[in-house]
């Protein structure tokens, strides 16, 4: 990377921070690569109990070079967030990568810029890809030209590797894996529905219900908006 790679993370009310946590400590690495985190007015974000502060204001990042869209339950809300979405896509029109993490793939599609291609998700909501004409990849980390999206939370460790070996080759790539000892050994099988027990597939789907109609609904309306212009 001979220049400077302009790298920005819209955060918005809701996110999950690992979503963007993560993958910021792995690209925060590359060679050449300036990272941008940024929210509406550059407000303070509380995420998971968590609060981040001094971010950047979205609207007065000029480009971005690389726009990563993390998730988290917040994506409901940011998807119909007509000033919010106003911001991705600006920046979405003139970024070389569109990528994302876990839902922040629905925020993605509602910019319209996921139709007929493959997306990753979160295994509970991928479905919802489908309003915006998007196709499901059950992917860990889905690659479609110039779009790389990682599945639910821990997938964006791996696809900030994905996009690190991209940006600045494999072998810098492994570097950060080695510097950061990722070396993942979880104690159970159980980060995915087809590994879970039915027990904990039942409990997680319990947990899911309630949110699913608000979800959905947003999906819809936020599909709706993008026929319609």
């Amino acid at each position: 990377m001979a220049e400077t790679t302009q790298i920005v993370i819209p955060l918005y009310p809701g996110v999950t921070h690992l979503d963007f946590t993560g993958p910021h400590q792995v690209l925060c690495r590359l060679p050449g690569a300036k990272v941008v985190v940024a929210s509406m007015g550059g407000q303070d974000i509380e995420a998971d109990g968590l609060t981040f502060g001094g971010l950047a204001d979205l609207a007065a990042v000029e480009r971005a070079d690389v726009l990563c869209v993390p998730g988290g339950l917040g994506t409901t809300e940011a998807m119909l967030d007509q000033a919010y979405m106003a911001q991705v896509n600006r920046l979405a029109a003139g970024a070389k990568y569109l990528t994302s993490v876990c839902t922040g793939s629905l925020i993605l599609a509602a910019t319209g810029r996921l139709r007929g291609r493959r997306a990753a998700c979160h295994w509970a909501w991928r479905d919802l890809l489908e309003p915006f004409g998007a196709i499901v990849d059950e992917s860990r980390v889905a690659r479609d030209g110039n779009i790389i999206t990682g599945g639910g939370v821990t997938a964006g460790i791996d696809f900030a590797l994905v996009l690190a070996a991209e940006l600045a080759g494999e072998e810098t790539a492994r570097a950060i894996q080695l510097t950061l000892e990722y070396a993942p050994a979880p104690p159970y099988d159980s980060g995915r529905p087809e590994s879970a027990t039915p027990e904990t597939r039942e409990r997680i789907a319990r947990v899911f219900e309630g949110l699913m109609p608000n979800r959905r609904a947003a999906a819809l309306e936020a599909a709706r908006r993008l026929e319609a212009v």
